[in-house]
């Protein structure tokens, strides 16, 4: 039987602070508190926050402002108080003006009867600044039948028009980091090249 004091589980979420730390969610840009359920960047505040990063002062500033320490995760809190982490601040797909999130934009092509897994990231333009890039291993049936072009003719008709990949790369596997997560570092400096 559960204790009254612990929070209830909640299996997609990464649960509420501990005693003697504050959480908040905040629009990356202005740090303006959001309300729940809008995506920002989480804000943590507590007892366990670092003081600074030794003798690199302006990498502090940067990263604890007016004593909260900026994490670089993208998370929204529901109305019960719990947090969800969503994706990483660097994550963050800026193409012409509008933030995209790749999350989103990987869960619509993964509705794709082709695609077996798939990464998007940012990749430079030299006219807007960067665009949006779908990293796309296919379903072994679908090699030589679908072409780069079908899938992002595909997502425009699922996706809103700031949000479907421009670029698509046929790759047969996407990095993965020691936990299982595409490796969203490794495709962004393959954009680059």
């Amino acid at each position: 039987m559960p204790l009254k004091w612990m929070p209830k589980i909640k299996s997609e979420s990464i649960g509420v602070p501990i005693i003697d730390t504050d959480a908040k969610i905040v629009n990356p840009d202005t740090l303006e508190e959001l309300d729940p359920g809008k995506v920002g960047e989480l804000l943590l505040r507590g007892p366990q926050v670092m003081k600074g990063y030794w003798k690199y002062p302006e990498e502090t500033k940067k990263t604890i402002v007016d004593g909260w320490l900026r994490t670089g995760d993208l998370a929204r809190m529901d109305d019960e108080g719990y947090f969800y982490i969503e994706g990483r601040t660097k994550d963050i797909i800026k193409y012409k003006g509008y933030k995209v999130m790749p999350k989103e934009v990987e869960e619509k092509l993964f509705e794709h009867p082709a695609i077996l897994e798939v990464g998007v990231v940012s990749a430079p333009d030299p006219e807007i600044g960067e665009t949006i890039k779908a990293y796309v291993a296919l379903k072994p049936e679908f090699y030589d039948k679908i072409t780069e072009k079908d899938i992002i003719e595909w997502s425009k008709e699922k996706l809103a028009g700031y949000k479907y990949p421009r670029q698509v790369e046929f790759v047969k596997v996407l990095p993965r980091t020691a936990v299982g997560k595409i490796f969203r570092r490794k495709l962004r400096e393959r954009a680059a090249k």
